[in-house]
């Protein structure tokens, strides 16, 4: 330990674009490039907490393009700032599940992020940073709102001259008088993991002769998959594809998505298929899981995991509650209510969920987005959901195709699509999303066709935590047979708007669960292009990506 280095205040100017979004900042790279952009916001969450000195912050990322240089300047303003230790992951990783379990397990004061999720990576691509609180979530409005209002008066910042900090190797360091610990990324997450899941019958699955191939997308999964699937759980060599984490994902779009995850579907539907395919994104918090001739909708895999949870040791007692966010499926409700747990439907955004995590209210969550997660962590993850889905099968001995037919058959099927329309022009999005709020109190009563309009609403949400209220967060069309629609504009990208039009029907009868999705959803997907009059709004024929 060395005695305090002095503080150097830069002067800088505020920017008018720092508001954070459901998932912090994004913009694209070399925005975040510019003199004191990044530097600012980073000053900016600072400047919005209280009580931090001399208490831990933990800093990691998914490894994309400029998230070495980030690191080192956020340490270097964390010191003058007055962080008492400062704990990294080594080589700038952690994925952001794991970062929520490292800030968990080590008690720290929050930690930053650095990351775009699902987005792509590289100098002409995307970056993002957000801040996660104690409980390992990110921070919620008050705090992000905080932010946004220190951002647009900042005047200077605070950091300190010294060396770059080495992250690539393990131990421990001083930067004047702060601490600064580089650890595995992988460790903490991996025994939160072993204490959650059956390995042992996870083991014996793969000994009996399971196959599996799971995509990291040159993204942060790799190494935790590696070490888990093919290290602990005696996978094959090669289960795991693309696992090296590289700053441009290798040009992948690390959205494991049908659209970007194409070839793993193909695999799955194929004669070579193995028992399952699986995948992971950018930072690891969302996954995509396929069976063997079996795609699993996220919404469909929420509630089929939320039906077995018990059969994994850490959930053997049973689950609290399940929540959802509101243009996720309605199918994880009728799961709830046979279990006779509370179920919550709450705005997009992970955020939403942590105040109901942490009162005990809930224990499993999800998105439609493909993200779920559990009271484990305050995060989606992306291998927690694949890990869970190898648990239920070792211990149901029966094939994921057989369990979601299982599911359909107990609970009824959802039929469920988003469609997005990317990178829109934004003054034509929010013209569409104004359109349909006109037509609000004109459309219940209505008749389309064979749909009658039950309801209409712009979705709001009262925590029932901490009373806050979170307005305008989705239009969505409610029909009399229990059908709807949900328009909603995204925050998670860096280019123009992009329109999210969630569409769901519900099925009952088994003998009609074998239609194909989108033609199932016909006479909704024409509808919902009519009534907010989406060709005419943003010049589009078609979406960009169908899930």
């Amino acid at each position: 330990m060395t005695a305090p280095l002095p503080i150097k205040t830069v002067a800088t100017r505020a920017f008018n674009d720092q508001r954070p979004g459901t998932s912090g900042l994004r913009k694209k790279t070399k925005v975040f490039e510019q003199p004191h952009y990044l530097a600012n916001f980073v000053q900016s969450i600072f400047s919005s907490l209280e009580g931090f000195e001399g208490k831990a912050l933990v800093v990691g990322g998914d490894g994309r393009y400029f998230n070495r240089e980030a690191i080192q300047i956020i340490l270097k303003m964390a010191v003058a700032n007055g962080f008492g230790e400062i704990i990294v992951g080594r080589a700038g990783i952690l994925s952001t599940p794991a970062a929520s379990a490292v800030i968990r397990h080590e008690k720290a004061f929050g930690g930053i992020v650095l990351s775009a999720s699902h987005n792509p990576g590289g100098p002409d691509a995307d970056f993002g940073i957000k801040y996660n609180i104690s409980a390992g979530g990110p921070a919620p409005e008050k705090i992000t709102e905080a932010i946004f209002a220190h951002s647009k008066v900042i005047e200077s910042y605070k950091t300190v001259e010294a060396p770059d900090v080495d992250i690539d190797h393990l131990g421990e360091t001083f930067v004047g008088a702060t601490k600064v610990r580089v650890i595995d990324p992988v460790a903490i997450y991996r025994d939160l993991m072993a204490s959650l899941f059956d390995f042992s019958a996870i083991r014996a699955l793969f000994a009996s002769g399971f196959t599996m191939k799971f995509d990291a997308m040159s993204a942060v999964t790799g190494p935790y998959a590696k070490a888990i699937l093919e290290g602990d759980l005696g996978a094959a060599p090669g289960t795991v594809l693309n696992g090296e984490p590289l700053p441009d994902f290798g040009h992948h779009h690390p959205d494991p998505n049908l659209v970007h995850a194409k070839h793993l579907y193909d695999l799955a539907m194929s004669d070579a298929a193995p028992d399952i395919c699986a995948a992971s994104d950018g930072d690891g918090d969302r996954n995509l899981v396929i069976g063997r001739g079996q795609f699993v909708t996220p919404s469909d895999s929420l509630a089929i995991i939320a039906a077995n949870a018990h059969l994994a040791p850490g959930y053997s007692q049973g689950i609290a509650g399940v929540a959802r966010s509101m243009p996720t499926s309605g199918a994880a409700d009728r799961v709830a209510k046979k279990l006779g747990v509370g179920i919550f439907e709450t705005p997009t955004g992970w955020k939403f969920f942590g105040n109901l995590l942490d009162a005990g209210k809930v224990t499993i969550c999800g998105e439609e987005s493909a993200g779920a997660g559990s009271n484990h962590v305050r995060e989606k993850d992306g291998l927690w959901a694949v890990l869970m889905w190898l648990n239920i099968l070792a211990v149901r001995k029966q094939s994921v195709k057989e369990i979601v037919r299982a599911h359909w058959a107990e609970f009824g099927r959802n039929y469920y699509s988003r469609h997005d329309y990317e990178e829109i022009a934004t003054e034509g999005a929010n013209a569409l999303v104004a359109g349909l709020r006109e037509k609000l109190a004109s459309l219940p009563g209505q008749i389309f066709g064979s749909l009658t309009v039950a309801a209409a609403d712009d979705f709001s949400y009262l925590d029932p935590i901490d009373g806050s209220l979170s307005q305008q967060q989705g239009i969505r069309i409610l029909f009399a047979d229990g059908s709807r629609i949900v328009y909603r504009l995204s925050g998670t990208g860096t280019s123009g708007a992009t329109l999210r039009v969630y569409i769901e029907r519900y099925e009952p009868d088994p003998a009609r669960h074998d239609l194909e999705t989108q033609a199932a959803l016909a006479e909704l997907i024409a509808l919902a292009g009519s009534i907010a009059e989406i060709r005419k709004h943003t010049g589009r024929d078609a979406p960009t990506v169908i899930t």
